[in-house]
């Protein structure tokens, strides 16, 4: 009895261990005329490029004429006032639509890639109320809301979501965001620890 127990444990692990060496996997399909719109940031892995950023974060993406994606990053900053960077986006996986390249460098009018940064949605909700963003490293991770606050199940399901595909998620902290939390709590000791979604005092 014992003996069968420990192999199905051993069974187990040896299949979670597969699964996150298999590196970053996104979404199957992503119906991106639902995913477009805007977004919050209600937790992400901080990034030098970010670092003006002191909260209310948002990412609005709409189509573009030719087909690309236009994207309008924007966040408060310490002095004050609200910083602005607009890029584009462009699907590299037609098949899935999860996997794209975006770019916030343009020069003599065109949008140049090749100094893009990969954009790989994980995972987005059925009803499209949430998503996670990262990219092939697993150094880049983002989690995504239609609304600044969101619930501690959420959390808990992005936070295992991230884990599996290799991410360590005491890297990712929760966005500073009016209406949701007030300060950066490392998203594996808030899903441990069991603290919900509103506004940290």
């Amino acid at each position: 009895m014992i003996k069968s127990l420990l192999s199905g444990v051993v069974i187990a692990f040896s299949a979670i261990a597969a699964v996150a060496s298999a590196g970053v996997v996104t979404a199957p399909h992503v119906n991106l005329n639902r995913y477009v719109g805007k977004w919050y940031e209600v937790a992400s892995i901080p990034q030098t490029f970010q670092r003006q950023c002191v909260g209310n974060t948002t990412a609005e993406y709409s189509y573009t004429k030719n087909g690309r994606i236009k994207v309008v990053n924007s966040c408060d900053t310490a002095k004050g006032d609200r910083s602005v960077a607009v890029g584009r986006a462009e699907i590299t996986d037609r098949t899935s639509n999860s996997k794209l390249k975006v770019t916030f460098v343009k020069i003599f009018g065109n949008w140049i890639f090749a100094f893009g940064g990969d954009y790989w949605i994980l995972d987005v909700a059925p009803d499209y109320s949430f998503a996670l963003v990262g990219d092939p490293t697993a150094n880049y991770a983002w989690l995504l809301s239609r609304t600044p606050q969101i619930s501690l199940a959420t959390y808990a399901y992005a936070e295992a979501k991230f884990r599996s595909e290799g991410y360590g998620t005491c890297k990712i902290l929760t966005s500073v965001q009016r209406g949701g939390f007030s300060s950066r709590i490392p998203l594996c000791k808030l899903v441990a620890n069991g603290r919900g979604g509103a506004s940290e005092q």
